[in-house]
């Protein structure tokens, strides 16, 4: 085993690590694909931004003490697409560190110095095996085989990486979203396990009785998973992708899409209030007096907003098409 001061591993392989059981104390590997609704909610609640709706305008406000060096951090961050303009950068990080969070808890991010261009680099790594002990950030490595296209593959040995924490950026998702979406998951992980064993109660035809009659009620069943479906998902406000329900009223949708849409602003505005701070403390780095503050402009949806759209709706005072409308707006 190594022990060294590095940057971290951005990246590895799963099927590559061999796992001991020490490393499984610090390792947690995700599944890749969970089951169906716990999948399609993490998609959904993770598209905080709506890309249909492509307005056009300012979207963030970025207050700080020193435009230059915000710009240097900015204009470097390794996004998706590629570099952009200042605010699409914003957008697409955040959304980034959403979809991290909402499918892992934690996003984590570092500078890298490029002393020749005199930039700063900044670029996501792989939050499994990182923890916080006194101050400082450690990224546990477990052993893994490294692949060569020119030489035969390489067994690396566990290693311990001691990151430096002035230019590390960490993100964590809030605890009362975690708490409100782990006790989701417990309940939707039971539904997609039972989900189809409908089958099993099919009786099995014989050669006395090939056509068995069948007695099972399989729209109560239908209907039990569909009820437990929406009562896990009451604090979430997700509607399961069910669009065409006769048994939904339109004021139970506008409610459900207000509170799905609140959680999601809720988080992004986390998120922003997390970039602001993070920025602010590794770019002190570079100037001991460095603060930034990103907020969103009225150009996106607030939560403010919308808990004024409920009030309304709830007396009656909100047609359904403003809500549909400003729940969509970017």
């Amino acid at each position: 085993m190594k022990i060294f001061r590095a940057e971290p591993l951005r990246h590895y392989r799963f099927d590559d690590v061999r796992l001991g059981f020490f490393d499984r104390l610090f390792v947690t590997v995700e599944e890749d694909r969970p089951d169906l609704n716990r999948q399609m909610f993490k998609e959904d609640f993770a598209d905080i931004f709506n890309y249909a709706n492509r307005s056009s305008g300012k979207f963030f406000d970025i207050s700080s003490n020193d435009e230059d060096l915000t710009e240097r951090l900015l204009s470097n961050v390794h996004t998706r697409y590629g570099p952009h303009p200042v605010d699409k950068t914003v957008r697409e990080w955040v959304e980034v560190i959403a979809q991290s969070l909402v499918w892992f808890g934690a996003a984590y991010y570092s500078l890298t110095d490029d002393t020749e261009r005199d930039d700063i680099h900044i670029a996501s790594f792989g939050s499994s095996g990182v923890v916080h002990l006194f101050g400082t950030h450690i990224q546990w490595v477990p052993k893994r085989t490294v692949r060569h296209w020119d030489r035969d593959d390489e067994l690396v040995s566990r290693e311990i990486r001691i990151l430096d924490s002035a230019k590390v950026m960490c993100f964590v998702i809030p605890k009362a979203m975690k708490r409100m979406l782990s006790l989701q998951n417990r309940t939707l992980a039971a539904i997609d396990k039972h989900q189809f064993r409908v089958t099993d109660f099919h009786p099995q035809p014989t050669h006395e009785n090939p056509n068995p009659t069948n007695h099972f009620d399989f729209s109560f069943w239908r209907d039990t998973q569909e009820r437990a479906q929406y009562r896990s998902t009451r604090a979430t406000g997700w509607n399961g992708r069910k669009y065409d329900s006769s048994k939904r009223s339109d004021f139970f949708d506008c409610h459900r899409l207000i509170r799905f849409r609140r959680n999601q602003l809720v988080l992004r505005d986390n998120i922003l209030s997390q970039l602001s701070s993070e920025l602010s403390r590794v770019g002190k780095g570079y100037n001991s007096e460095f603060i930034v503050e990103i907020s969103g402009t009225d150009k996106l949806p607030s939560v403010a907003y919308l808990n004024e759209l409920e009030a309304r709706l709830i007396r009656e005072e909100a047609s359904f098409s403003e809500i549909i409308d400003y729940c969509l707006k970017c």
